[in-house]
C-alpha cells in the first residue's frame, strides 16, 4: 500500500494530488487571459485595505470554472481569483468568475472555462510591454496554462488608470497599447486572438479623457471595447464596487460571445 501510495505522489509534481482529476486535467478548457491593473485584478469589497468577503451570486464558485495559480496548476475559481498573483494590495471581487459565469450560461458550447489571472494594480503600460517582468509572466502563465490541452479564447484587458498621470504617458499611450496587443498575439502564435478591452471609469491623475479616447480609438481587427464610464465606483473613488465588477464580468461576457455570431469589425463599441 505504502508503494502504491509513493508512486502516486511520484506522478504528481510536488508531491500535489489534484482533488478533481477529470476537472484539472480537462483537454476541453476554453481558456482566458485576465490582464492590466487593479480594476481587472479585483478591488470590489475592499475598503481600508480590508474585503468584505461578500461573494455574490454571480460570482459564485463552479467546478466547471478554473484558474490557474501562481504555482500553475489548476484549481476551482474562488474569489479573489487574483489573491496570489496581485499581492501586493487586498484583492476582492474582479470581473473574472462573474464573466465565466456568463459565459457557461449563455453558451452551451463552452463546458469548462479556465481563468489565468495575470493582473497586477499600480501597473503602467509601460510595464506590460514586450519582455517586461509582468509581459513575460502573462506569458509563460498562459503557455502553461495550454500545456494540459485546451484553447485560448481571449484576452480580458482593463488597463490605464496609472497613465492619467504623465501627460507623455497619455499622450504615448495609444500607440503604446496597439503595441502590446500585437506583440502578445505575435508572441502566442495567434495572430487574431480575440481581445476585449475596458474603456476607463476612473482616474489616478489629470489625463482621463486621453487615455479614453485613444483605448475608444484602437482600430486593430477582433478588439472590441466595453465602456466602464458610469458603473458604480467604490469609497475610494478609483476602484469599482462589487455590483459594479459583476456588471463589467457579464458585459465582458456579452462582447466575448458576439465573436462567434459576427464577423470580426476593426472595432467595436460596447456601452452597458
Amino acid at each position: 500500500m505504502l508503494a502504491y501510495i509513493f508512486l502516486i505522489l511520484l506522478a504528481h509534481p510536488f508531491g500535489v494530488i489534484p482533488t478533481n482529476t477529470t476537472t484539472t486535467t480537462n483537454g476541453n478548457k476554453s481558456i482566458f487571459i485576465l490582464a492590466g491593473q487593479s480594476n481587472m485584478s479585483g478591488r470590489g469589497g475592499v475598503v481600508n485595505n480590508n474585503f468584505d468577503w461578500y461573494i455574490p451570486p454571480e460570482c459564485q464558485s463552479n467546478s466547471s470554472i478554473l484558474r490557474l495559480t501562481k504555482g500553475l496548476s489548476w484549481e476551482v475559481a474562488k474569489e479573489p481569483i487574483h489573491q496570489d498573483i496581485d499581492y501586493y494590495a487586498t484583492c476582492g471581487i474582479g470581473p473574472g468568475v462573474s464573466f465565466a459565469n456568463s459565459i457557461l450560461k449563455n453558451d452551451p458550447n463552452i463546458s469548462v472555462i479556465g481563468l489565468v489571472p495575470c493582473a497586477v494594480g499600480s501597473t503602467n503600460i509601460s510595464q506590460w510591454s514586450q519582455d517586461s517582468f509582468f509581459y513575460n509572466q502573462m506569458l509563460n502563465r498562459t503557455r502553461a496554462a495550454l500545456q494540459g490541452g485546451g484553447m485560448l479564447r481571449a484576452l480580458l484587458w482593463y488597463q490605464g488608470e496609472s497613465d492619467t498621470l504623465n501627460l507623455e504617458d497619455a499622450e504615448l499611450y495609444k500607440s503604446r497599447l496597439q503595441k502590446f496587443f500585437t506583440d502578445v498575439r505575435y508572441d502566442l502564435d495567434t495572430p487574431s486572438l480575440p481581445i476585449i478591452q475596458v474603456a476607463l471609469t476612473t482616474t489616478l491623475g489629470p489625463y482621463e479623457e486621453e487615455i479614453r479616447e485613444a483605448q475608444l480609438g484602437i482600430q486593430l481587427p477582433n478588439v472590441r471595447t466595453v465602456d466602464a464610464n458610469g458603473l458604480k465606483v467604490g469609497p475610494d473613488n478609483v476602484h469599482l464596487s462589487t455590483s459594479a465588477e459583476v456588471q463589467l464580468g457579464q458585459m465582458l461576457a456579452q462582447a466575448f460571445l458576439e465573436f462567434g455570431s459576427h464577423p470580426a469589425q476593426p472595432h467595436n463599441f460596447l456601452k452597458g
